[in-house]
């Protein structure tokens, strides 16, 4: 069956169900949306010097800031890294882990892995940290009394509403995983409660890839949805055969 468009299955399936109450945005928006999540891109090489403007960070910032967040704790702050002297040392702190990274590979895979770009400290203008408090909250927090780490996946969702916002902005956005997170946090003077979860590069950029880079070198591949979606257990197929069928439809753009 050919593929169709992620816009004409959403359009199809909205008026199959039309007589509910329609509270989706209208089709460009949707479409907006939906182009941000495809096309978002973990850039690392493409940045230009240009200064991002505080009007439009400003804009990423209240992005991240409305996340949210179990309890609305909101663990989450922020802290923007324009400081050369700081970020050489963030990008020391990286040479450092990346060297003691590559090492964990196959002598093959050693090879592949040290021709990978896989951050853009010093050559985007500017540096974020987004931090999570893990003392907010005011004692025990509603909804996370049973699973303590939902401060940090709350403060995940805000990285992600930001990198979202910077992509419909035309801003790239580089998570730098490759971090020792205590060495990381004595540079950044926090306290001792506060966990620097992203190490994010911010920056316009030259190009948006067509695909993710570690997709494009051949490092890894997107794997299909198709096989990732289970009914009601573990490896056990969906009851709604139309669903699986729609699964394997859905295509950007």
């Amino acid at each position: 069956m050919p593929t169709r468009s992620l816009m004409t299955f959403l359009e199809s399936r909205m008026a199959e169900h039309s007589g509910r109450a329609d509270h989706a945005f209208p089709p460009p928006q949707r479409e907006g949306l939906y182009r941000a999540i495809h096309e978002r891109r973990d850039v690392r090489a493409q940045f230009l010097p240009d200064p991002v403007p505080p009007e439009v960070l400003a804009r990423l910032l209240d992005a991240a800031h409305h996340a949210p967040s179990v309890g609305f704790m909101q663990p989450w702050d922020f802290l923007v890294i324009d400081s050369l002297e700081v970020r050489r040392w963030v990008h020391r702190l990286f040479l450092q882990e990346n060297e003691r990274g590559a090492q964990q590979f196959s002598a093959e895979r050693q090879q592949a892995y040290r021709r990978l770009k896989l951050e853009g400290i010093l050559e985007s203008p500017l540096n974020l940290c987004i931090t999570c408090d893990r003392s907010r909250g005011d004692g025990p927090v509603l909804g996370r009394t049973s699973i303590v780490d939902t401060d940090l996946f709350s403060t995940c969702l805000a990285v992600q509403n930001l990198w979202l916002a910077a992509r419909a902005e035309g801003i790239g956005v580089g998570w730098v995983s490759i971090l020792d997170q205590q060495e990381l946090a004595t540079i950044l003077d926090l306290p001792e409660q506060v966990y620097p979860l992203a190490y994010l590069c911010l920056g316009y950029v030259s190009e948006f890839l067509q695909q993710p880079e570690l997709a494009r070198s051949g490092w890894r591949q997107r794997l299909p949805l198709t096989e990732l979606v289970h009914g009601n257990g573990w490896g056990q197929a969906l009851a709604d055969e139309a669903l699986h069928e729609a699964l394997g439809e859905v295509a950007w753009p």
